[in-house]
Protein backbone atom coordinates (compact mmCIF):
# COMPACT_ATOMS: atom_id res chain seq x y z
CA UNK A 1 0.00 0.00 0.00
CA UNK A 2 1.44 3.13 -0.97
CA UNK A 3 -0.18 6.78 -0.27
CA UNK A 4 1.21 10.28 -1.12
CA UNK A 5 0.28 14.04 -0.01
CA UNK A 6 0.26 16.68 -2.98
CA UNK A 7 -0.71 20.09 -2.97
CA UNK A 8 -0.73 22.91 -5.36
CA UNK A 9 -0.10 23.44 -8.80
CA UNK A 10 2.66 23.23 -11.51
CA UNK A 11 4.37 26.62 -12.14
CA UNK A 12 4.83 25.97 -15.96
CA UNK A 13 0.83 26.99 -16.43
CA UNK A 14 2.13 30.75 -15.83
CA UNK A 15 2.98 30.86 -18.80
CA UNK A 16 0.78 28.69 -21.23
CA UNK A 17 2.20 25.05 -20.71
CA UNK A 18 -0.11 22.67 -20.10
CA UNK A 19 2.11 19.40 -21.46
CA UNK A 20 5.03 18.64 -19.09
CA UNK A 21 4.96 20.31 -15.72
CA UNK A 22 7.58 21.94 -14.38
CA UNK A 23 7.30 19.65 -11.53
CA UNK A 24 6.79 16.08 -11.31
CA UNK A 25 5.81 16.46 -7.99
CA UNK A 26 2.12 18.18 -8.65
CA UNK A 27 -1.30 17.28 -10.14
CA UNK A 28 -3.52 14.09 -9.59
CA UNK A 29 -3.38 14.32 -5.93
CA UNK A 30 -6.78 15.92 -4.97
CA UNK A 31 -4.80 18.56 -2.99
CA UNK A 32 -5.88 15.97 0.28
CA UNK A 33 -3.50 14.56 3.10
CA UNK A 34 -3.46 11.05 2.13
CA UNK A 35 -4.55 10.36 -1.62
CA UNK A 36 -3.75 6.33 -2.00
CA UNK A 37 -1.71 5.62 -5.48
CA UNK A 38 -1.48 1.80 -4.81
CA UNK A 39 -3.10 -1.15 -3.19
CA UNK A 40 -2.26 -4.28 -4.70
CA UNK A 41 -0.94 -8.15 -3.53
CA UNK A 42 2.48 -9.53 -5.18
CA UNK A 43 3.27 -13.66 -5.44
CA UNK A 44 6.67 -14.09 -6.24
CA UNK A 45 7.50 -17.65 -7.87
CA UNK A 46 9.96 -20.23 -8.92
CA UNK A 47 13.13 -18.61 -6.73
CA UNK A 48 12.12 -15.04 -8.08
CA UNK A 49 11.76 -15.94 -11.66
CA UNK A 50 7.93 -15.30 -12.20
CA UNK A 51 5.98 -12.88 -10.63
CA UNK A 52 1.82 -12.26 -10.29
CA UNK A 53 0.56 -9.51 -9.08
CA UNK A 54 -2.66 -7.86 -8.85
CA UNK A 55 -5.20 -4.95 -7.04
CA UNK A 56 -5.09 -1.20 -7.33
CA UNK A 57 -2.19 -0.40 -9.63
CA UNK A 58 -0.41 2.58 -11.73
CA UNK A 59 0.10 1.02 -15.35
CA UNK A 60 2.46 3.92 -15.77
CA UNK A 61 4.55 2.43 -12.49
CA UNK A 62 4.95 -1.33 -14.27
CA UNK A 63 5.66 -0.56 -18.03
CA UNK A 64 7.55 2.42 -20.09
CA UNK A 65 8.99 3.03 -16.47
CA UNK A 66 12.88 3.57 -14.95
CA UNK A 67 14.18 4.42 -12.07
CA UNK A 68 16.50 6.76 -13.43
CA UNK A 69 14.08 8.96 -14.83
CA UNK A 70 13.41 11.10 -11.79
CA UNK A 71 17.32 12.61 -11.73
CA UNK A 72 15.12 15.17 -13.38
CA UNK A 73 12.30 17.18 -12.22
CA UNK A 74 10.09 17.95 -15.80
CA UNK A 75 7.63 16.01 -16.22
CA UNK A 76 8.68 15.11 -19.58
CA UNK A 77 11.24 12.84 -17.91
CA UNK A 78 9.93 12.01 -14.15
CA UNK A 79 8.34 9.60 -13.46
CA UNK A 80 8.21 8.42 -17.33
CA UNK A 81 7.97 10.55 -20.67
CA UNK A 82 5.19 11.90 -21.27
CA UNK A 83 4.20 10.70 -24.32
CA UNK A 84 3.94 7.52 -22.72
CA UNK A 85 0.94 8.86 -20.43
CA UNK A 86 -0.68 10.89 -22.95
CA UNK A 87 -3.93 8.62 -22.66
CA UNK A 88 -5.92 9.92 -19.53
CA UNK A 89 -6.88 6.44 -18.91
CA UNK A 90 -3.72 5.20 -18.23
CA UNK A 91 -2.93 4.97 -14.60
CA UNK A 92 0.39 6.85 -13.94
CA UNK A 93 1.43 8.36 -10.46
CA UNK A 94 -0.82 9.02 -8.35
CA UNK A 95 -3.35 7.40 -10.13
CA UNK A 96 -4.20 3.48 -9.87
CA UNK A 97 -6.66 1.29 -11.47
CA UNK A 98 -7.91 -2.50 -10.66
CA UNK A 99 -5.26 -4.15 -12.83
CA UNK A 100 -3.53 -7.50 -12.95
CA UNK A 101 0.17 -8.49 -13.76
CA UNK A 102 2.18 -11.47 -14.35
CA UNK A 103 6.23 -10.97 -15.58
CA UNK A 104 8.81 -13.58 -15.82
CA UNK A 105 12.33 -14.10 -16.29
CA UNK A 106 13.56 -16.83 -18.85
CA UNK A 107 17.04 -15.64 -18.85
CA UNK A 108 18.87 -13.94 -15.68
CA UNK A 109 19.02 -10.46 -17.94
CA UNK A 110 15.90 -10.49 -19.57
CA UNK A 111 12.40 -10.27 -18.77
CA UNK A 112 9.23 -10.32 -20.30
CA UNK A 113 5.75 -8.76 -19.21
CA UNK A 114 2.16 -8.38 -19.72
CA UNK A 115 -0.78 -7.11 -17.66
CA UNK A 116 -4.55 -6.51 -17.84
CA UNK A 117 -5.38 -2.48 -16.93
CA UNK A 118 -9.42 -1.44 -16.36
CA UNK A 119 -9.80 1.85 -17.48
CA UNK A 120 -11.63 4.27 -15.72
CA UNK A 121 -13.16 7.77 -16.31
CA UNK A 122 -11.79 11.02 -14.05
CA UNK A 123 -8.93 8.89 -12.48
CA UNK A 124 -7.04 12.40 -12.50
CA UNK A 125 -10.12 14.62 -11.73
CA UNK A 126 -11.46 15.27 -7.82
CA UNK A 127 -14.33 14.20 -8.71
CA UNK A 128 -13.97 10.82 -9.53
CA UNK A 129 -10.86 9.95 -7.12
CA UNK A 130 -10.02 12.49 -5.21
CA UNK A 131 -8.61 10.38 -2.38
CA UNK A 132 -7.85 7.44 -4.26
CA UNK A 133 -10.39 5.22 -2.54
CA UNK A 134 -13.05 4.77 -4.74
CA UNK A 135 -13.10 1.22 -5.36
CA UNK A 136 -16.15 0.55 -7.21
CA UNK A 137 -16.39 -0.30 -11.18
CA UNK A 138 -18.86 2.10 -11.89
CA UNK A 139 -16.26 3.64 -13.94
CA UNK A 140 -14.86 1.34 -16.12
CA UNK A 141 -15.31 2.04 -19.43
CA UNK A 142 -12.65 -0.94 -21.08
CA UNK A 143 -9.35 -1.92 -20.49
CA UNK A 144 -5.66 -1.85 -21.87
CA UNK A 145 -3.24 -4.45 -22.23
CA UNK A 146 0.52 -3.63 -22.11
CA UNK A 147 3.22 -6.36 -23.37
CA UNK A 148 6.75 -5.18 -22.67
CA UNK A 149 9.96 -7.27 -22.75
CA UNK A 150 13.39 -5.53 -20.97
CA UNK A 151 17.17 -6.59 -21.94
CA UNK A 152 19.61 -6.18 -19.43
CA UNK A 153 23.21 -6.59 -20.84
CA UNK A 154 26.69 -5.84 -18.86
CA UNK A 155 29.04 -4.77 -21.84
CA UNK A 156 32.79 -3.96 -21.22
CA UNK A 157 35.87 -6.16 -20.70
CA UNK A 158 34.49 -6.46 -17.02
CA UNK A 159 31.14 -6.80 -17.88
CA UNK A 160 30.90 -3.48 -15.20
CA UNK A 161 28.58 -1.28 -17.95
CA UNK A 162 25.21 -2.35 -17.34
CA UNK A 163 22.70 -1.11 -19.58
CA UNK A 164 18.49 -1.57 -19.85
CA UNK A 165 16.75 -2.25 -23.05
CA UNK A 166 12.83 -2.40 -23.69
CA UNK A 167 10.56 -2.57 -25.77
CA UNK A 168 6.49 -1.87 -25.10
CA UNK A 169 3.26 -2.50 -26.59
CA UNK A 170 0.17 -1.13 -25.34
CA UNK A 171 -3.65 -2.37 -26.88
CA UNK A 172 -6.60 -0.33 -25.52
CA UNK A 173 -10.31 -1.02 -25.86
CA UNK A 174 -11.44 2.28 -24.83
CA UNK A 175 -13.99 3.94 -27.08
CA UNK A 176 -12.21 7.50 -27.65
CA UNK A 177 -13.24 10.31 -29.95
CA UNK A 178 -11.23 11.41 -33.20
CA UNK A 179 -9.07 14.07 -32.95
CA UNK A 180 -10.24 15.36 -36.71
CA UNK A 181 -12.59 13.47 -38.44
CA UNK A 182 -16.82 13.46 -38.49
CA UNK A 183 -18.62 10.28 -39.25
CA UNK A 184 -18.48 11.45 -42.48
CA UNK A 185 -14.68 11.37 -42.88
CA UNK A 186 -14.34 15.23 -42.70
CA UNK A 187 -13.55 17.96 -40.11
CA UNK A 188 -15.51 17.94 -37.37
CA UNK A 189 -15.08 21.41 -36.65
CA UNK A 190 -15.32 22.70 -40.20
CA UNK A 191 -18.38 20.74 -41.04
CA UNK A 192 -19.86 19.81 -38.12
CA UNK A 193 -21.22 16.36 -37.36
CA UNK A 194 -20.54 13.86 -34.72
CA UNK A 195 -17.19 13.39 -34.04
CA UNK A 196 -15.76 10.06 -35.06
CA UNK A 197 -15.58 7.12 -32.58
CA UNK A 198 -12.81 4.83 -31.93
CA UNK A 199 -13.06 1.97 -30.85
CA UNK A 200 -9.30 1.05 -29.89
CA UNK A 201 -6.20 2.51 -29.54
CA UNK A 202 -2.60 1.90 -29.65
CA UNK A 203 0.86 2.85 -28.41
CA UNK A 204 4.46 1.46 -28.85
CA UNK A 205 7.80 2.82 -27.19
CA UNK A 206 11.54 1.87 -27.16
CA UNK A 207 13.45 2.90 -24.21
CA UNK A 208 17.24 2.53 -22.81
CA UNK A 209 19.89 3.60 -20.41
CA UNK A 210 23.56 2.08 -21.03
CA UNK A 211 26.16 2.97 -18.98
CA UNK A 212 29.45 4.90 -21.37
CA UNK A 213 32.00 4.55 -18.65
CA UNK A 214 33.75 4.50 -15.08
CA UNK A 215 35.33 6.93 -13.25
CA UNK A 216 39.03 5.20 -12.26
CA UNK A 217 39.45 5.09 -8.79
CA UNK A 218 35.85 6.38 -7.55
CA UNK A 219 32.80 3.87 -6.30
CA UNK A 220 31.18 1.56 -8.54
CA UNK A 221 27.91 3.80 -8.61
CA UNK A 222 30.28 6.54 -10.14
CA UNK A 223 30.10 6.85 -13.92
CA UNK A 224 28.97 8.47 -17.22
CA UNK A 225 24.96 6.84 -18.53
CA UNK A 226 23.47 7.85 -21.59
CA UNK A 227 19.28 6.98 -21.55
CA UNK A 228 16.94 7.98 -24.66
CA UNK A 229 14.02 6.68 -26.24
CA UNK A 230 10.99 7.01 -28.90
CA UNK A 231 7.57 6.89 -28.13
CA UNK A 232 4.79 6.43 -30.70
CA UNK A 233 1.49 6.77 -30.40
CA UNK A 234 -2.32 6.41 -32.59
CA UNK A 235 -2.01 9.50 -33.96
CA UNK A 236 -6.10 9.59 -34.61
CA UNK A 237 -6.86 9.80 -30.87
CA UNK A 238 -3.59 11.40 -29.12
CA UNK A 239 -2.53 14.68 -28.42
CA UNK A 240 0.89 13.78 -28.82
CA UNK A 241 1.86 11.58 -31.61
CA UNK A 242 5.42 11.14 -30.67
CA UNK A 243 8.01 12.03 -27.87
CA UNK A 244 11.53 11.64 -28.32
CA UNK A 245 14.46 12.52 -25.70
CA UNK A 246 17.90 11.92 -24.50
CA UNK A 247 19.98 12.66 -21.45
CA UNK A 248 23.43 12.18 -19.99
CA UNK A 249 24.19 11.49 -16.23
CA UNK A 250 27.22 12.19 -14.49
CA UNK A 251 27.57 10.47 -11.19
CA UNK A 252 30.85 11.04 -9.26
CA UNK A 253 32.77 13.66 -11.49
CA UNK A 254 34.50 15.37 -9.17
CA UNK A 255 36.66 14.16 -6.92
CA UNK A 256 35.65 14.33 -2.81
CA UNK A 257 31.62 13.91 -4.05
CA UNK A 258 31.05 10.66 -5.60
CA UNK A 259 27.33 11.15 -4.75
CA UNK A 260 27.03 14.27 -6.69
CA UNK A 261 25.41 14.13 -10.04
CA UNK A 262 25.29 16.38 -13.33
CA UNK A 263 22.64 16.04 -15.75
CA UNK A 264 21.26 16.99 -18.92
CA UNK A 265 18.03 16.34 -20.24
CA UNK A 266 16.26 17.10 -23.72
CA UNK A 267 13.05 15.95 -25.35
CA UNK A 268 11.53 16.79 -28.62
CA UNK A 269 6.99 16.35 -28.61
CA UNK A 270 5.03 16.27 -32.07
CA UNK A 271 1.40 17.48 -31.28
CA UNK A 272 -0.84 14.93 -33.33
CA UNK A 273 -2.06 16.21 -37.10
CA UNK A 274 -5.65 15.79 -36.35
CA UNK A 275 -5.00 18.09 -33.38
CA UNK A 276 -2.66 20.55 -35.00
CA UNK A 277 -5.42 20.46 -38.03
CA UNK A 278 -8.52 21.29 -35.53
CA UNK A 279 -6.42 24.32 -33.85
CA UNK A 280 -5.22 25.31 -37.39
CA UNK A 281 -9.11 25.31 -38.23
CA UNK A 282 -9.99 27.12 -35.28
CA UNK A 283 -7.62 29.83 -35.17
CA UNK A 284 -8.41 30.57 -38.71
CA UNK A 285 -11.74 31.05 -38.08
CA UNK A 286 -11.21 33.03 -34.85
CA UNK A 287 -12.72 30.90 -32.61
CA UNK A 288 -10.18 30.03 -29.55
CA UNK A 289 -12.91 29.43 -26.85
CA UNK A 290 -13.15 25.53 -26.19
CA UNK A 291 -10.04 24.66 -28.02
CA UNK A 292 -8.41 21.41 -26.86
CA UNK A 293 -5.59 20.83 -24.59
CA UNK A 294 -6.01 24.42 -23.44
CA UNK A 295 -4.25 25.51 -26.39
CA UNK A 296 -4.63 29.36 -26.81
CA UNK A 297 -3.45 28.90 -30.79
CA UNK A 298 -2.10 26.31 -33.38
CA UNK A 299 -0.13 23.62 -31.73
CA UNK A 300 2.52 21.93 -33.56
CA UNK A 301 5.77 20.72 -31.47
CA UNK A 302 6.99 21.47 -27.99
CA UNK A 303 10.85 20.93 -26.91
CA UNK A 304 12.08 21.25 -23.41
CA UNK A 305 16.03 20.94 -22.29
CA UNK A 306 17.08 20.54 -18.02
CA UNK A 307 19.96 20.88 -16.36
CA UNK A 308 20.42 19.98 -13.07
CA UNK A 309 22.95 19.62 -10.52
CA UNK A 310 22.29 17.08 -7.33
CA UNK A 311 24.15 17.69 -4.12
CA UNK A 312 24.55 14.86 -1.30
CA UNK A 313 24.36 17.59 1.76
CA UNK A 314 24.69 14.82 3.84
CA UNK A 315 23.27 11.11 4.23
CA UNK A 316 19.99 10.93 3.29
CA UNK A 317 19.88 14.55 1.98
CA UNK A 318 20.09 16.17 -1.44
CA UNK A 319 19.78 19.42 -2.96
CA UNK A 320 19.34 19.64 -6.59
CA UNK A 321 19.22 23.10 -8.38
CA UNK A 322 17.78 22.95 -11.66
CA UNK A 323 17.33 24.62 -14.59
CA UNK A 324 14.54 24.14 -17.58
CA UNK A 325 13.92 25.83 -20.76
CA UNK A 326 10.85 25.63 -22.34
CA UNK A 327 11.21 26.14 -26.46
CA UNK A 328 7.28 26.51 -27.76
CA UNK A 329 5.33 25.74 -24.45
CA UNK A 330 2.24 24.21 -25.14
CA UNK A 331 2.98 23.50 -28.14
CA UNK A 332 2.84 26.88 -29.45
CA UNK A 333 4.84 28.91 -31.67
CA UNK A 334 3.10 32.05 -30.60
CA UNK A 335 3.33 31.41 -26.94
CA UNK A 336 7.67 33.30 -25.98
CA UNK A 337 9.92 30.70 -25.30
CA UNK A 338 10.36 30.28 -21.71
CA UNK A 339 13.46 29.89 -18.70
CA UNK A 340 12.69 28.36 -15.28
CA UNK A 341 14.99 28.26 -12.18
CA UNK A 342 14.10 26.19 -8.74
CA UNK A 343 15.52 23.38 -7.02
CA UNK A 344 13.96 19.71 -5.31
CA UNK A 345 15.01 18.71 -2.01
CA UNK A 346 14.95 15.53 -1.06
CA UNK A 347 14.69 14.39 2.71
CA UNK A 348 14.68 10.65 4.26
CA UNK A 349 14.68 9.91 7.75
CA UNK A 350 14.48 6.53 7.52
Amino acid sequence: MTTVGRYGTTANRMFGDWLAHSSEIYGGGGNVVVHLVSLYGEESLFGGRFLIAGGRMSQMSDFASSPIFCSFQNNSFCGRPKAAADSTYYGSYPAATWAFRMKGRPRKDLYIQAGVYFAENGIYQNYQHRTGFKFNGANIVGYEIPIEAQWEPHFGPHHDLPGHYKLGFVYDDVRRADNYYNTAGQSYYVYGGKQLMRNSSWQTYFMFDQKLMNYPGRPKSAGLTFMGGYIYNSPHTAVRDFEVYGALMSQGLIPGRPEDMFGVAFSYVSIAPGTRDTTMAMVAAGDYSGMPNHATGVQTNAEVLEVDYSINVMRGVTFRPDFQYYIHPNGQVGLRNSAMLGFKSYVSLF
